[in-house]
């Protein structure tokens, strides 16, 4: 199977928020998401631009057109997050974006009528209707195919990174899970999700993908659910690793973060270098550890099994890509993620307030409403 990579100008950048629609006094899921779609749109058709349905009634997904600017980025999401809030705020409902929500049941969940959701129900039955989740997925564009899959190789060593500084769902249930990112664990139960395989070359992408067709494992390349993938409709490498996180703000930092490092390794490439990979076991315990530990895990740094802690590593590599956050002209929003190191990534923020409030998970989900409408409580 032959699969068509279409390049794209190096380096722009497009982006996706999954948000959660939760009831203003109760703080509990609202499956609205059709009412909303058909409010917002114009002529009632549902079908938004920018502004979309994912597998359950109580989300909704904003993505960006193509951007040449992390700011650009950004300008487009609160457009759209400004647009929503003219429909919801008369029907006494809030967004938040978090990796999960910290009380409501995945069974009590609606899941929108469309064939394609239908059938992965039907294929993943328990799990599939536990994906009470949501995250953020950053695109960025590659000017050649045979960047593809060094890039992605090459963005799994800082996957860790990643999934640390955007982890927000320690709660799954009104239980604290102990984790920092329980979604990391949720998703990848689904056939075809979590980490990719490391793929010497493009004709072994193509030998797989090939694979999952002949056996009907899938029946479209995105439902390769990886949590870095290949885009090959939009010339792009996905990084689909963050949990949700609940500012704008942040959602910048990550999309900043993400975007250096592709440039990065993309000029590398240019100039005959070999980027520097891990191991797939080292991969794999480096996810796990960022997912049960958050901005405290302790990382494989190479092949060698040298460790440092995450947060250390991600000092040092802030200052490497300085100078690449200049020339994309993202080097304010770069700066976010110090910010997130200051006042602690989502999970922390969430155990704090819940501490603060005799355990009360109503008033996380209250302090993940007031961050999505007002930023980092930096008081």
């Amino acid at each position: 199977m032959r699969i068509e990579f279409v390049p794209s100008r190096r380096s722009t950048i497009g982006a996706e928020w999954e948000l959660a629609l939760v009831d203003r006094r109760s703080g509990e899921l609202a499956s609205i998401a059709e009412r909303v779609l058909t409010r917002i749109c114009p002529d009632g058709s549902g079908e938004h631009p920018k502004i979309k349905q994912e597998l359950l009634l109580n989300t909704i997904e904003v993505i960006t057109g193509v951007c040449d600017t992390v700011d650009e980025v950004a300008a487009d999401l609160s457009a759209s997050i400004d647009e929503l809030h003219t429909v919801l705020d008369p029907l006494g409902v809030e967004v938040f974006s978090a990796g999960s929500h910290p009380f409501s049941t995945w069974y009590q969940q609606k899941v929108t009528d469309k064939e394609r959701y239908a059938k992965l129900i039907d294929r993943t039955q328990w799990w599939g209707r536990q994906m009470l989740i949501y995250g953020v997925h950053v695109h960025v564009g590659l000017d050649h195919r045979d960047k593809a899959l060094p890039v992605l190789d090459g963005l799994l060593k800082y996957a860790p990174h990643l999934q640390a500084l955007s982890a927000s769902s320690p709660y799954w249930g009104a239980e604290d899970t102990g984790y920092a990112s329980n979604r990391a664990l949720m998703f990848q139960q689904l056939p075809t999700a979590g980490l990719p395989f490391q793929f010497g070359t493009w004709d072994e992408l193509e030998h797989y993908v090939d694979d999952m067709f002949v056996t009907g494992v899938i029946d479209h390349f995105s439902e390769i659910r990886w949590d870095i993938r290949p885009a090959p409709h939009f010339g792009t490498v996905e990084m689909r690793v963050c949990d949700g996180v609940p500012t704008l703000e942040e959602v910048a930092a990550i999309s900043a973060l993400t975007q250096c490092l592709v440039d990065d390794f993309s000029a590398r490439l240019d100039n005959g270098e070999t980027l520097p990979t891990l191991p797939p076991w080292h991969v794999q315990e480096n996810k796990w550890r960022a997912a049960r530990y958050g901005t405290d895990a302790i990382i494989i740094l190479d092949a060698d099994g040298n460790e440092r802690l995450v947060t250390d590593d991600v000092v040092d590599l802030l200052n490497r890509l300085e100078p690449v956050a200049k020339r994309l002209d993202c080097a304010e929003q770069l700066r976010g993620v110090e910010t997130i190191l200051r006042y602690g990534a989502s999970y922390r923020r969430q155990r704090a307030v819940a501490r603060r409030y005799n355990g009360s998970l109503k008033a996380v989900v209250a302090s993940l409403v007031a961050e999505m409408r007002d930023g980092i409580d930096k008081d």
